[in-house]
Formats: C-alpha cells, structure tokens, sequence
C-alpha cells in the first residue's frame, strides 16, 4: 500500500515563527533555508525584526515563551501591530532530527500556520506591575528565611537553644537577645531580661539555655546572617510601601472601586508576613471589583 501524504489547512497564511535566544533570535517566514534569518536581541535588532516581517506581508506572529528573553521583543511586535502567539514551550518541542535553532523556527511557523499553537494568558500592564512588586517581595522573603535557619544553625553550635525557650527564634524576644549577642553582650542573666512579658519560659530557664560556648567564628557567622536578616527586613518594608501605594492610586483613581466595601472578617488571623501597612481584604475586595 502506498504511503499517503496528509496535507492539513493553513489557517494563517501570513505568519511566522520566531526561536528566542539569548543572543540571538531565529526568525523563519517560510519553510525553505532561504527564509529563515537571524537577528540580534539590541533594540535596533528588534525594530529590524518588526521591519522584516511586514516587507513580507507577515501578520501573526509566533513564538516561545523562553525565559524571560521573549518580553522585549513580545512588547515591539504587539507596538507595530503585529497579532502575537505567545506559547508554551512544551507545545513546540516534538520536532524530530538534530534539533538546531533553524529548525526550531520553521517548526514553530509551521504549527502556528495550520493552527496548533495556542497562546499563553498575559496578564495586563496593571497586573504585570503588581506581580512585579509582590514577587520581588516574596525573593526577598524567602531570602530572609535563609538567614533564619542559618541564625538558628549558629545559635545551636553556639549551644544558645533559644528554639527551647522561645516559640519564634525571630519574635520579639528572641531577635532581642540575638541583637544584643551580636553586640558583644555574652551575660545568660542579662541577655535573659530582653524576655517579652508573653513568653511562656521563666528569665530563669531563658537564662539557662542561654549559657554557650562562645566561640568567636560562630559569633561572626551569627552576626553576619543577623546583618543579612536586617537588611532583607528593609528591602521587604520597601516593596510593601509600593505594594501599598500602587494598590491605593489604583482605587482611588476608580470611583466604583473607591465605592465598594468588604465585610470585616471578626476572628482574622494573624499572619507575621503578611503585608503591613493596609488591610488586604478591603484592598484586594476593591482591587479586583467586588470579586472575593
């Protein structure tokens, strides 16, 4: 039996396929070696992109969302009007031989020719803005994590056990007694009177746990990681206030959101990284419209 030849519909006649490097980008408007070309990622680069693409009469254009690379020229495609497909990059990878950056570009242009990329969801510029500031936020919280664990690894080879005598090494007491051994203050019954009236533990049994060894590289590591868990506090301060003024000049500028008003939550919790400085549940009820 004779092999048959399955031919599919082209569904966008006027595309393109785009291969995002670093470097370099791989732009094919066609299937032939002779229609694919390579350009740069500086911003002249870009626009000659753009240039190229409507000399042949392109109109949709596709690509991988690779890293963070695909954004700039993501934003100069959609300037000069082209329509975007920007997919996911598990959608454009069952190509078969050697797979090389010539290739990927006419696999790319291929499928979206015949209609079988779908595009990723883009939030809007508000949004984009938004999530850069919580996720700077969250980098830098969870670099403050680090620091934490790496105080309370010191503390333990210091044989200071203030996971003992205190629910949160970083609480109130607990990051006062620490301050105050990064100051050179090595006393177990002075360090012991930085005990918060909450705490459960006696000044007594804090003072006894407090009786270490007192090695100096330690008290340098302590001291460095204190510094870095000092330092990533401010930098998470500085996101929330732009957080916090971003959300508001958001709703203050919208009448209908400034009108809508959330019902207090009566047994809230209460959560330490949380952020501070404006009532999320009222913000966010506005923010997004009414929806919860």
């Amino acid at each position: 039996m004779a092999n048959k030849k399955l031919e599919k519909d082209i569904i966008n006649p006027h595309c393109a396929g785009i291969d995002i490097g670093s470097r370099s980008h791989f732009v094919a408007i066609g299937q032939a070696l002779e229609d694919v070309k390579e350009f740069g990622v500086y911003a002249d680069d870009l626009i000659e992109i753009c240039e190229h693409l409507k000399a042949h009469g392109i109109t949709s254009v596709a690509m991988e969302s690779t890293g963070s690379y695909w954004q700039n020229l993501y934003v100069e495609l959609v300037k000069h009007g082209f329509a975007e497909v920007l997919a996911n990059g598990k959608f454009t990878k069952n190509i078969k031989g050697k797979k090389t950056d010539v290739k990927d570009a006419c696999w790319i242009q291929k499928l979206h020719s015949i209609g079988l990329l779908t595009g990723s969801f883009l939030p809007d510029d508000q949004t984009e803005t938004l999530r850069t500031y919580c996720r700077q936020r969250q980098n830098w919280l969870d670099l403050a994590v680090e620091a934490n664990h790496k105080m309370q690894k010191y503390l333990k080879l210091l044989n200071f056990r203030l996971d003992i005598v205190v629910r949160d090494v970083c609480g109130l007491t607990g990051m006062t007694i620490i301050k105050d051994i990064c100051k050179g203050n090595l006393n177990p019954q002075e360090l012991a009177k930085h005990r918060h009236f909450n705490c459960r533990k006696s000044q007594d049994e804090i003072a006894k746990a407090l009786k270490g060894n007192n090695r100096t590289d330690y008290l340098f590591g302590l001291k460095q990681e204190f510094e870095s868990y000092e330092f990533y506090q401010k930098k998470i301060a500085e996101c929330e206030k732009m957080i916090a003024a971003f959300l508001k000049s958001q709703i203050n500028t919208n009448p209908q959101k400034k009108k809508l008003k959330t019902t207090d939550k009566q047994h809230k919790r209460l959560n330490k990284n949380a952020i501070k400085g404006i009532d999320l549940n009222q913000a966010s009820f506005q923010y997004f419209e009414g929806v919860i």
